[in-house]
């Protein structure tokens, strides 16, 4: 999508500066203190969607202040080069402009006059509906601190700094940061203060007390989730966060915030993790679906699982460039794995549920072509356009299933995969550093009684061998039901981005070629079903299913701008079905592992 912009800039004194990724590594701002950061969002700067931030510091002579923009939101794996918002920006010192130049695409060089109190201050584009950006109404604004938050460069990220905001008197703020103050909050670090997002304006808040930690919940646009709906997700938030807990063994949080965005013009839902909260962004289908509560179950998951034990590829964060890493399927699809248990675990859905819910993923994968866990982390950067780009999350996922049916096997179900992940975050997180593939390995391997999985990787994480699953799930009292079906299949391969459902194959033969359905089109809906609809396909399906061949079946595109409708014709495809299911006979030992999976538990 976006890729960081490198640049030729004029030379500096006798020699010729390098260009952006020499120079972010080569300069070194002079010292600051007393670091303090000023946001203003009011009825005037929303009505041109700007946000405006104010960075005042201390410095102790005219050696030069170089401050840089992160390039990048950590969870967020792609460079988005936020410092293209920015417009007037300016510096001063006792009232007077101070002279200033850029030393790459997101640096600024400011030069003081002496000692004392500089201000520097821009204007923020905020109309990116993004999780990693900032977006704007005349009523509220979302905010990163990566958007807005400048750092000096070379000087480290250990200093402390505080956070006003300047807005409309009757309109509230959500943030996880500590609160400082009327509208001020700190941080005492560079780390925190970008990973805490805020909400400001008008929007709905309450609080309820879970694990003995306060959990917030912010929504926008007001009365998106009101009544009985609120009452739901609450419920479920009160069964979810207390099964994840349980996995690691404590809160590393005094309260979460969930910040939720629901806009028409997002397509479909997604969600990004912080050390403390998280921000989802929805389209309105995605309102009291089963999906939804998932998602909250992967966001809350984070907080242990990638911002706290996370690969050392990524610790410490950087900010001026990419951190590629081959264990993301680790961080992600793991997360997701427990996101599906940790519902399955707390009553918010069925073992049904749970295995229609590993189905599912096994059905995504099998259609796409075999890719690498270890490829597909590192290929996420880049984002690949055939249908593998975020393929880790349900690969992943599959991959903790069956490592988790090993461990308990090996181990007369003492040890889980449960015992994996708390084992790394005591050993690695809590000593301020990130785990490796080799330390990964190690732990699966203790806790599996020392079984060794160089097997496993090799084929299956490494390499792209298809999982064991008639040799594994047994094991666990499972078993795949295979039937063959005739079913309707449009014949598209799609993607899903914030700007909705994106045409990314179209299969030759199929009902979408007939109709000249083409890749890049935006789809809008399938035979009367809305796009936005995280599970159109599988309504699609129930709705035509008992239709005869060749019926009428309206696809509706836009394409350069303007929407159209494709006159298909129904038309229907041979394949084998894979259904996971208990075995109805399992020995006593499968038996406990497949019950030790459900409801989180291990034998004595």
């Amino acid at each position: 999508m976006r890729k960081q912009t490198i640049l030729w800039v004029a030379a500096l004194l006798a020699g010729a500066v390098p260009p952006h990724a020499s120079a972010q590594n080569t300069a070194t701002s002079a010292p600051l203190t007393g670091i303090s950061y000023e946001v203003t969002f009011t009825r005037v700067n929303a009505e041109r969607r700007l946000v405006s931030s104010a960075m005042t510091f201390t410095v102790g002579g005219i050696a030069p202040v170089i401050l840089s923009l992160p390039a990048w939101t950590p969870g967020a794996y792609e460079i988005s080069n936020f410092a293209r918002n920015i417009s007037n920006f300016s510096a001063e010192q006792t009232g007077s402009s101070l002279a200033w130049d850029k030393l790459d695409p997101d640096t600024w060089r400011i030069r003081p006059r002496g000692a004392g109190e500089v201000t520097v201050r821009f204007d923020y584009q905020a109309d990116s509906l993004d999780n990693a950006a900032s977006w704007s109404r005349p009523d509220f604004l979302l905010f990163n601190g990566t958007n807005l938050f400048l750092y000096p460069e070379g000087r480290g990220f250990d200093f402390a700094a505080s956070v006003t905001v300047n807005t409309e008197a009757g309109w509230k703020i959500a943030t996880g940061m500590a609160s400082a103050g009327t509208r001020r909050f700190s941080a005492s670090n560079y780390h925190d203060l970008v990973d805490m997002p805020f909400f400001v304006g008008q929007f709905d808040l309450d609080s309820a007390q879970i694990s003995g930690s306060w959990v917030r919940f912010a929504t926008y646009p007001s009365g998106s989730v009101a009544g009985g709906a609120r009452i739901a997700v609450w419920e479920a938030l009160k069964r979810i966060i207390p099964a994840e807990v349980k996995v690691f063994g404590e809160v590393p949080f005094t309260t979460y915030s969930i910040l939720q965005i629901a806009d028409p013009s997002y397509g479909g839902g997604s969600g990004l993790e912080h050390q403390n909260s998280h921000v989802d962004v929805l389209g309105p289908g995605m309102l009291g679906s089963p999906v939804l509560l998932s998602l909250y179950a992967h966001e809350i998951f984070h907080a242990w699982n990638v911002k706290r034990l996370r690969p050392s590829d990524l610790w410490p964060y950087r900010y001026d460039q990419e951190q590629p890493t081959p264990l993301l399927w680790m961080s992600e699809g793991i997360t997701d794995y427990y996101a599906d248990l940790t519902e399955v675990r707390g009553g918010v859905i069925s073992a049904a549920e749970f295995y229609s819910a590993t189905d599912d993923k096994i059905s995504q994968v099998a259609g796409l072509s075999p890719v690498a866990l270890e490829d597909a982390s590192l290929s996420t950067w880049i984002h690949p356009r055939d249908g593998t780009e975020y393929i880790y999350y349900p690969k992943g996922s599959l991959a903790g299933f069956v490592l988790d049916i090993m461990i308990r096997d090996a181990s007369d179900n003492r040890r889980s995969l449960d015992d994996v992940m708390r084992d790394l975050y005591n050993a690695d997180y809590k000593n301020g550093r990130g785990f490796t593939s080799d330390e990964w390995w190690a732990a699966v391997s203790r806790a599996a009684n020392g079984k060794s999985f160089i097997d496993f990787y090799t084929r299956y994480v490494d390499g792209r061998d298809p999982y064991p699953w008639d040799a594994v799930l047994p094991l666990a009292g499972m078993r795949l039901v295979r039937t063959t079906v005739n079913e309707p299949r449009v014949g598209i391969g799609t993607i899903q981005d914030s700007s909705g459902v994106h045409v990314t194959e179209v299969v030759s033969g199929s009902a979408a070629e007939t109709a000249g359905v083409q890749r890049g089109d935006l789809l809008l809906g399938v035979g009367g079903i809305s796009a936005d609809d995280p599970t159109w396909s599988a309504k699609f399906r129930a709705k035509y299913a008992r239709l005869p061949e060749g019926s009428p079946l309206p696809i509706v595109v836009r394409r350069n701008g303007r929407e159209q409708t494709l006159e298909a014709r129904l038309h229907f495809v041979q394949r084998t079905d894979s259904r996971l299911a208990e075995d109805p006979r399992p020995s006593a030992k499968a038996r406990r592992i497949r019950d030790g999976i459900l409801r989180g538990t291990t034998r004595p």
